[in-house]
């Protein structure tokens, strides 16, 4: 578990079958779930710090840290198998019957899945970048290879030039932001766990199973989200460009695209205050 105790006070922790997850709350109201997405160093306390003070004024916050990340237990196997699972584990452990979810990346691809799964459980969904098919653009995006290049062989350097590849203003770059994002990355059973997703035989092999595989991609599954649903980018994302999100606004029914300007992968970071207001207004939007 993460050494990091500037969030004490919202951290809390339910036991589950696979092991302990641990989960920051705050404030009152309808449950808002939030899903982190992956790379070197990523908590989900790291992703909606900085939203969470604005979202508890209206909701009962709920960002959960998925297992393999260094601060909930390691349930093994792959990080994204092991995310989806903790959902459906988190939500019934908390007795909770309709959320809405806010999904960075990676965490925007289990709450997708989760809706599919789930349809009467999510209420509205929010994604950020991440989501969806490369359609012009080369993929994996530059920011994938350059998390691969780190998670095989981790460096300093590395760390952060893929940090610089998440954002439009490399000033967010912060010495503070490189040195939490290392001492999590390299401790060694979160590196394990991203070598388990990230690592380049390990991706290669898992791209390599699920293209042998009969069942269809994410992407094919998409038309199956039956909640209203705001897909968020930033049109400067270099990990997931913004091309991959022409699938996901077409076949979601209820799908609506929020693109914002002068932004990388973060939006919830690097657009903060336009991200709260969009999202915001979408969450309380009359049905």
């Amino acid at each position: 578990m993460t050494s990091d105790l500037s969030y004490s006070g919202t951290l809390r922790e339910v036991f589950t079958d696979a092991g302990v997850l641990r989960y920051h709350e705050a404030g009152d109201g309808p449950p808002l779930l939030l899903l982190h997405g992956s790379g070197p160093g990523v908590t989900g306390w790291r992703n909606f710090q900085g939203n969470l003070d604005f979202f508890a004024e209206h909701f009962r916050c709920l960002v959960l840290e998925f297992p393999g990340f260094g601060v909930s237990d390691d349930f093994g196997g792959h990080p994204m198998v092991t995310a989806h699972d903790s959902v459906v584990e988190f939500v019934e452990a908390l007795g909770l019957d309709c959320v809405d979810i806010v999904g960075n990346s990676m965490g925007g691809g289990v709450a997708i899945s989760y809706a599919i799964n789930h349809p009467d459980r999510v209420r509205r969904l929010i994604t950020i970048g991440g989501i969806g098919k490369n359609i012009f653009s080369p993929g994996p995006g530059e920011g994938i290879k350059l998390l691969q290049e780190f998670t095989d062989k981790p460096t300093r350097p590395r760390l952060v030039e893929w940090l610089h590849s998440m954002v439009f203003d490399p000033a967010i770059v912060t010495e503070e932001l490189i040195e939490e994002r290392w001492v999590q990355a390299t401790d060694p059973e979160t590196l394990a766990s991203a070598r388990r997703m990230y690592g380049k035989a390990a991706f290669a092999q898992f791209v390599n199973a699920a293209e042998a595989s009969d069942a269809p991609p994410p992407w094919a599954m998409m038309h199956k989200v039956k909640s209203p649903t705001l897909l968020t980018w930033g049109r400067d994302d270099r990990v997931s460009p913004l091309d991959m999100a022409l699938i996901p606004m077409r076949t979601i029914p209820k799908a609506e695209l929020h693109v914002f300007p002068n932004c990388g992968h973060w939006a919830m970071i690097e657009q903060k205050e336009a991200f709260e207001s969009a999202v915001l207004a979408f969450l309380l939007r009359k049905e």
